[in-house]
């Protein structure tokens, strides 16, 4: 019988994070796009030294806690089976990670996570862990919060982890519809076509997830309050899409680009004073659909890189508050 490849994975990361075993699930000659500070990284050897083994000495029994597990070929000119998922690494922050002060405290860092796979081994991988929101849990973020700053909860329906229910691809075209028309929008307003209302991709009840420094809110009028408003009006060129995957399994979808967005810095942000430069972001998006709609939303955004490129090391910034 063939194993479920969403499966065979979640078991090897566990395996590989709970006890530092199984590293032949990284394939020899693997790939990994990390978060800043890590950034790439080539062979795993490497992968473990510089990403893996810091992360587990940092936070102390650590183990993974998936909310999300999806699978599926990449529609994008990449192709390939990929996997992709949102986790907390769990355990005590104990020791510094990537130079950050640990908290000595009980630590959820987020990651959102892309892995493609041949032959049941990961051959590259993408990954954004949210480190201004492990600076939010120790108490020492270094930029104000939008909306409400929260552990990600898994879906609503607790049906996330190599999900059978749903048309993927049906999914998969929800969120198409949406990035097309998202897009283009108002300059005055903000506002987009297609994405609230009686024929809209969102659902009235809309929940998104964003990353430390955003936070999380409810409904569009919340998500246009607290994110959307203010990212417009300091990018307000901002190209986005530049997907190298997009897949859908079930009732769910996942995009990504690394970059997704190139834009200039043109109105203030978060605090951070606008400079007229050019910029790009990371971006993973996670989807629930719910009767053609989505219902809710997780994004992780390398916000760490984003204010690098600004002049600003927040790692040097967080420690300063200790």
């Amino acid at each position: 019988m063939t194993i479920d490849p969403r499966k065979r994975l979640r078991q090897g990361l566990d395996a590989l994070w709970r006890d530092g075993g199984n590293t032949d699930v990284i394939a020899e000659n693997a790939v990994f796009d990390v978060a800043w500070p890590v950034n790439q990284l080539i062979g795993r050897d490497t992968i473990l030294a510089h990403f893996i083994d810091p992360v587990r000495r940092a936070l102390s029994h650590a183990h993974r806690r998936d909310l999300l597990f999806i699978g599926g070929q990449n529609i994008r000119d990449t192709g390939g089976y990929w996997c992709a998922c949102v986790t907390h690494y769990v355990g005590t922050f104990d020791a510094p990670m990537f130079g950050l002060t640990p908290s000595n405290k009980l630590a959820f860092l987020r990651a959102g996570e892309f892995y493609r796979l041949q032959n049941n081994q990961i051959v590259e991988a993408k990954i954004i862990f949210d480190l201004p929101d492990l600076m939010h849990q120790s108490g020492r973020l270094p930029l104000p919060s939008l909306g409400t700053e929260i552990t990600f909860p898994a879906p609503a329906t607790q049906d996330g982890l190599c999900p059978v229910s749903g048309d993927g691809m049906a999914s998969l075209d929800v969120v198409q519809r949406m990035l097309g028309d998202l897009h283009v929008y108002d300059p005055k307003t903000g506002a987009s076509k297609g994405q609230t209302g009686q024929d809209g991709t969102w659902a009235d009840d809309m929940l998104w997830y964003g990353p430390a420094g955003v936070g999380s809110n409810y409904r569009w009028d919340g998500f246009v309050k607290d994110h959307r408003a203010d990212f417009l009006r300091a990018f307000p060129d901002r190209k986005g899409g530049n997907h190298y995957c997009r897949i859908g399994d079930a009732n769910y979808a996942a995009v990504s680009g690394w970059p997704s967005m190139t834009m200039t810095f043109q109105d203030s942000y978060l605090g951070q004073p606008a400079d007229g430069r050019a910029l790009t972001l990371r971006v993973m998006d996670f989807y629930r659909i719910d009767t053609n709609r989505i219902a809710e939303n997780w994004v992780t955004l390398d916000y760490g890189d984003l204010f690098y490129q600004m002049g600003r090391d927040l790692i040097m910034e967080s420690n300063a508050l200790t």
